[in-house]
């Protein structure tokens, strides 16, 4: 199997809620171990990540329209996690915890749809391909 690597630099999503947004994705992202992270001199906008990679952004200085993000974990339990914890702060089911195979071998991830209407995923991409 390809060694994966990163294609994308950062992502931002515009919002119309800063405060509703922050604590859903504060929520949702913390079983990724995502943390929240300051973005420099903005008070519009929040960095979501790894310590130090705020490479998830969200923002009220751009508009909020129809964007899907995939968020990497590292296992099924991270899926299973994510999903729980994004539902439990607000977010609507849009797809359960389970493999994926139409989109490839050991594709397995979950869905749901932020304040916004977003699609957000978790997805693990086993390298078993089971």
């Amino acid at each position: 199997m390809p060694v994966r690597r990163v294609v994308i630099d950062h992502i931002t999503l515009g919002v119309r809620d800063l405060e509703r947004s922050r604590a859903f994705y504060r929520a949702a992202l913390a079983p990724l171990g995502f943390g929240e992270l300051d973005v420099a001199g903005d008070e519009r906008s929040i960095g979501f990540g790894p310590p130090g990679l705020d490479d998830f952004i969200i923002s009220l200085d751009y508009d909020p329209g129809s964007t899907h993000v995939a968020f990497a974990a590292e296992d099924r339990e991270q899926v299973h996690a994510f999903h729980a914890a994004a539902l439990a702060a607000g977010g609507r089911d849009n797809g359960a915890p389970g493999p994926r195979a139409e989109y490839s071998p050991g594709y397995y991830g979950a869905f749901v749809l932020d304040p916004d209407g977003h699609n957000v995923e978790a997805v693990f991409h086993d390298p078993d391909g089971a």
